[in-house]
């Protein structure tokens, strides 16, 4: 569920309702604005407006600290790439002028790393970044009561000296600056004090340390806050992993990802054919040692979509982890599938090209406007032929339903506690309160797609989780509801490097520096 295929899923960041900010936050208080005709035009603006156009604020500071806010309050995504493949710097600016009441000069392309790798890492390091600030407040009160965008502000200020090791002097002014522009001049003279302090904390090698001591409550909110992550995750991975590899679980979930490319078979491209057009772009790759069609790229992303190779459907971002999953359902040209829970689509894509254009796949899902961007992107990578699409819910539709499939795959909706180094927001959004709705939704999507398969049949589960309460649990009280059904272990279908011993697949992101998957096939009598 939480992979990423095509370019218009993986990238659209500006679609999703902004954090709204207070008009007391502005002043009159500024540096001069030059008026100027609207130029640009967001998704919410209009050409009669004028724009106050700054020159003297940092844009990809300015762009960083309204999305931070979009982000955390408003549930945009990370992401700052749009479907054009380009930057979505006019879109950000819009909501830029919106939120600060100005905006800066247009995003290059060095804005726009600036603010991927900004965005990226303040999120991810959000508790840590919190950790410094607030040992600089004399009143921890104040901390608390601190307007958000000001906090942003700081937030970005700290990791850009904390971990970017950026020019101290440019990040301290910048930052002041854009705070006094967007705010008032008594909180620019704030940022300027409290990052002054930081820089000078970091050149003494002095920054304030949590101690591991105490009992496990009390190490475990240490350890939360060093490797930046909830209290409860760190306290359930310690559970069910020890607190070593807890750790590194962290450390790989705070690294920058990587990403995977995948040719399209279904348009008769080849992997060979994809490794040239990245040698055109001089985008490093490697390539996948357990998919044949897949790469992997650590930089580059943004050449090859500005390149149009996700636009024209020769490739989709989509992690190894998933395709494996696909190798788990193993599709065989005429057969009929349904993928249950489909949105966004990626794996529907990937079976439906390993058809060869005979058999169907039904994708079904209650998102229609997922839907639509599926059967758009299945047209696109010429598999339509063989890709239908069903909106409604699973539970309803199972119920009602006469045909049978040769083989189910459900991608039930999951914590996506295994893709935490892609999404670095996730970690904050999710609670433990959620793992028992979760459970309790992916039990009764489990029993309805068992209803989908005919005798002799193929169930697969699969989750984007690493939470054995998710996976193995899971499946072990589906079989006590339902003798009917017997697994199937996986190693005629992946390497046994991700087989379980009850026969599962399961990759994990520390071991296989793939991204938390995991898959069970199940067979009906």
């Amino acid at each position: 569920m939480a992979e990423v295929f095509s370019l218009r899923v993986l990238l659209l960041g500006g679609t999703h309702r902004r954090a709204s900010s207070s008009s007391s936050s502005r002043n009159s208080l500024k540096p001069p604005l030059a008026s100027v005709s609207a130029s640009r035009k967001g998704p919410h603006t209009h050409s009669h407006k004028t724009q106050k156009l700054n020159l003297e604020v940092s844009p990809h500071r300015a762009v960083s600290a309204v999305r931070l806010m979009r982000i955390e309050f408003g549930g945009a995504f990370a992401d700052l790439l749009n479907e054009k493949g380009k930057g979505s710097g006019d879109n950000e600016m819009a909501y830029v002028e919106r939120t600060l009441g100005f905006c800066t000069r247009d995003l290059d392309d060095r804005d726009l790393r600036l603010v991927t790798d900004i965005v990226g890492g303040t999120i991810r390091w959000r508790r840590y970044l919190d950790h410094l600030i607030s040992s600089l407040f004399h009143d921890e009160k104040a901390f608390r009561r601190m307007e958000p965008l000001l906090l942003q502000i700081l937030r970005i200020g700290s990791y850009e000296i904390v971990k970017l090791n950026m020019p101290a002097y440019a990040v301290v002014d910048e930052n002041a600056r854009l705070a006094k522009v967007a705010l008032r001049p008594g909180a620019g003279n704030m940022v300027n004090a409290i990052l002054r302090k930081l820089v000078l904390l970091k050149e003494t090698d002095s920054l304030p340390v949590p101690k591991l001591e105490g009992d496990d409550r009390a190490q475990a909110r240490a350890l939360a806050i060093l490797h930046s992550h909830p209290v409860w995750m760190v306290r359930r991975w310690n559970k069910y992993l020890g607190e070593e590899e807890a750790v590194k679980l962290m450390e790989w979930n705070n690294s920058d990802p990587s990403y995977s490319l995948r040719a399209n078979s279904g348009k008769g491209i080849s992997r060979a054919d994809l490794v040239a057009k990245l040698d055109s772009l001089k985008v490093p790759y490697e390539l996948s040692l357990h998919m044949s069609d897949f790469v992997r790229i650590k930089t580059g992303l943004q050449n090859v979509i500005q390149a149009g190779l996700l636009k024209e459907g020769l490739c989709s971002v989509q992690d190894e982890s998933a395709g494996l999953v696909v190798s788990v359902v193993d599709p065989q040209p005429d057969e009929q599938i349904i993928d249950c829970c489909a949105a966004p689509g990626g794996k529907t894509l990937y079976m439906a090209s390993r058809l060869h254009g005979q058999g169907m796949i039904s994708a079904i899902d209650i998102n229609k406007g997922r839907l639509r961007i599926l059967k758009e992107t299945a047209k696109l990578h010429q598999v339509d032929g063989v890709v239908t699409t069903i909106s409604a819910d699973l539970r309803i539709f199972s119920e009602t339903n006469t045909v049978k499939y040769d083989k189910v795959l459900l991608d039930v909706p999951c914590s996506g506690l295994g893709v935490l180094s892609k999404r670095a927001d996730l970690r904050w959004n999710r609670k433990l309160e959620d793992m028992e709705e979760l459970k309790n939704l992916q039990d009764e999507l489990f029993d309805a797609a068992s209803l989908l398969v005919k005798p002799g049949g193929v169930l697969v589960y699969s989750t984007c989780s690493i939470d054995p309460e998710e996976n193995e649990d899971r499946v072990a009280a589906f079989l006590l509801r339902h003798p009917e059904f017997h697994i199937d272990p996986v190693d005629r279908y992946v390497s046994t490097d991700f087989v379980t011993a009850e026969g599962f697949y399961f990759s994990h992101p520390v071991k296989h520096s793939l991204d938390g998957a995991f898959a069970a096939r199940l067979v009906r009598a």
